[in-house]
């Protein structure tokens, strides 16, 4: 009995502090009507609903609601009651949750919205629309869209480098230094790429060349150098490079890329292995002919007297041949050939036919004998 007398206790210490809640305020839809701007009938609106059909409305939602001071009232009565029935009370209890837990779900059920009643179905969701901007503005036709904002901005960054280089770039030339050829203590070539300012994953790429002539080694030394570096010597241009874009930053790399020229170098100077009994493998590189122009086709002063004394030659022939009448002038003939007027063809007069009539049967048969 004290067990259930506290669970009715604290039920109505509930109600109690539900009783003062406000009930929620019905706010209906905000309908938005287009005006109509070019119309010549009157706007028709739906008839006004009958005062019945309100009132029928009005005594429906009091039936739904629920009185909590009588419930209360109730209670406390059960209470006071010494021959209480456990079983009703239970009942009670249980009716007076439920009823509870339904005025509260209606009291926090959100008010509904008849999507179809509005004009534009602003408060629907679009599932087509992907953005990541919350509480974002509503688009009032009073701006332009996003894609004239990104134009726009386009053409401002063409503008700022426009600027840059007509105002910012001729004073580089304060810094200009005249060049200086690498000396024989700078054999290392480096070489970067860049991007301008945009992001690449080949952006951190270090390359460095160099010649095994321009180090400080001896014959055997260079080709032992050689031996080591295997495919990344050339030996047509005899030049070796090395890339490496392992690392984040192109400095990384190219500290890396000196470490290792520096530990091939030591590597070629040690004296215990010279690799003598390996010969320097070349099939990774491949050889191009290159076509050259023949020695005994250049022009020269022997080969010029030969040439006149043939000219000369030649002229003499002709001239005799001119003065014999032997000699055939080749643009006459030209000229002959196309003066001469079109031989005219003697086109034959067709005879006119006659139309030909059935030969008798003893007329055809002479013509077979003839025949």
């Amino acid at each position: 009995m004290i067990v259930m007398a506290t669970g009715v206790k604290s039920m109505r210490l509930c109600l109690r502090a539900f009783r003062h809640v406000p009930a929620p305020r019905r706010v209906g839809t905000r309908i938005y009507v287009a005006r109509r701007s070019f119309s010549s009938t009157p706007m028709q609106w739906h008839p006004a609903a009958k005062k019945d059909d309100a009132d029928e409305l009005e005594v429906d939602e009091e039936e739904d609601e629920i009185d909590t001071a009588e419930m209360e009232r109730s209670l406390q009565a059960a209470l006071r009651d010494p021959d209480i029935d456990l079983q009703a009370s239970t009942r009670t209890q249980e009716q007076i949750l439920g009823s509870a837990s339904a005025i509260l779900s209606k009291a926090q059920r959100p008010p509904r919205i008849h999507l179809s009643k509005t004009f534009w179905h602003e408060e629907e969701d679009d599932p087509d629309l992907v953005t990541d901007e919350r509480d974002e503005d509503e688009f009032d036709e009073d701006d332009i869209m996003s894609l004239a904002h990104g134009k726009l901005e386009e053409f401002r960054e063409y503008r700022e480098y426009a600027r840059i280089a007509a105002w910012e770039m001729p004073l580089l030339s304060k810094l200009a230094r005249p060049f200086e050829p690498p000396t024989a203590q700078e054999p290392l070539r480096f070489r970067y790429t860049s991007y301008m300012g945009e992001f690449h994953p080949a952006e951190n790429k270090v390359v460095v060349e160099f010649s095994p002539r321009d180090l400080p080694l001896d014959e055997a030394q260079q080709l032992k150098l050689k031996k080591l570096l295997g495919p990344r010597y050339n030996p047509e241009t005899e030049v070796a490079k090395i890339s490496c874009d392992q690392f984040e930053h192109q400095a990384q790399n190219k500290r890396y890329l000196g470490d290792l020229v520096e530990s091939l170098i030591a590597q070629a100077k040690d004296p215990s292995d010279m690799f003598d009994d390996i010969p320097l493998d070349m099939r990774h590189h491949t050889f191009k002919v290159k076509p050259k122009f023949p020695r005994e086709w250049r022009m020269s002063e022997e080969r010029r007297k030969f040439l006149e004394d043939t000219r000369q030659k030649s002229l003499l022939l002709d001239q005799t041949k001119e003065e014999a009448g032997a000699l055939i002038n080749g643009k006459e003939k030209i000229d002959q050939f196309f003066s001469a007027p079109k031989p005219q063809n003697n086109v034959p007069d067709y005879i006119r036919t006659r139309p030909v009539k059935p030969l008798s049967k003893g007329r055809h048969q002479q013509l077979s004998r003839r025949v």
